[in-house]
């Protein structure tokens, strides 16, 4: 079994990669289940149900979310009739959308969860307790479990891959945009990783334009952020899983760009 995920995909330069390249992927890799953060593809904050259904229609079975969920209103349209959409389950419980979810490829079931962290983020219930509280119901009905980590500081991210070593498929760090080389499958067998990345602008900052960016530093004067524009990128990672105990066997970085071509 094989499990592709897709980093934080930001505004139509990441959509466009997704479109292009997801297939290919797919056809390449042959993952049984496909995820993808869609947290920023909505001009670069938030989703729409457009872009939603759009992910599904190529080729991903569980879309997560992370600290840009509301920032597109047409979100409350329909996060409520978006079955294969988490948004992160430590929210308070009054919060519309689904905590975790549980996609079915044929016989299999995943379950994924999305989780935010609170260390430089907006307070939000505790994840570790949310986690061990969604992973021990999850388990009554699968042992394939996918854990998107929304978070900022990597202590917090490190945290939690060994708090749930052993107990989950994988951790996958989001969130900072940059693609980190400290992917490993952890003792207990939890492929962890602490920033899957993101698809997207290539020569932009975390996805926006550079200039904006560089201003901001240099004047501390508020800035609007805009998607970059010009070449692209797409992040992510391939999990291979034991299918008995489905616990993770090896875990690989994909990134593909210009400057790292794709080989079918």
């Amino acid at each position: 079994m094989k499990i592709l995920f897709i980093g934080d995909v930001v505004g139509s330069p990441g959509r466009k990669m997704i479109q292009e390249y997801l297939p290919k992927l797919k056809k390449k890799h042959k993952p049984t289940v496909t995820i993808v953060n869609g947290e920023n593809a909505a001009g670069g904050k938030g989703i729409t149900e457009k872009i939603y259904k759009g992910f599904l229609e190529q080729g991903a079975q569980a879309i997560t979310l992370g600290n840009h969920t509301w920032d597109n209103k047409d979100i409350f349209e329909f996060i409520n009739d978006a079955p294969l959409m988490a948004r992160p389950a430590n929210y308070p419980e009054e919060t519309p959308g689904n905590e975790y979810i549980i996609t079915k490829v044929n016989d299999l079931e995943v379950g994924v969860i999305s989780l935010m962290g609170r260390t430089f983020m907006p307070p939000n219930d505790c994840p570790f307790k949310k986690a061990e509280a969604l992973v021990n119901k999850i388990k009554k009905r699968t042992p394939y479990i996918f854990v998107d980590f929304h978070a900022e500081a990597t202590s917090e991210k490190q945290a939690m891959g060994w708090f749930l070593d052993g107990k989950v498929t994988a951790v996958v760090g989001t969130h900072t945009h940059v693609q980190t080389a400290d992917n490993r499958v952890l003792p207990s067998g939890t492929a962890y990783i602490s920033d899957a990345g993101m698809t997207g602008p290539l020569d932009g900052i975390l996805g926006m334009k550079r200039e904006d960016i560089i201003n901001k530093f240099l004047t501390n004067l508020p800035v609007r952020f805009e998607v970059a524009k010009g070449r692209e990128q797409l992040n992510g990672i391939l999990i291979h899983v034991d299918s008995k105990t489905g616990l993770a066997k090896a875990m690989e970085r994909i990134q593909i760009s210009e400057e790292q071509p794709f080989y079918e």
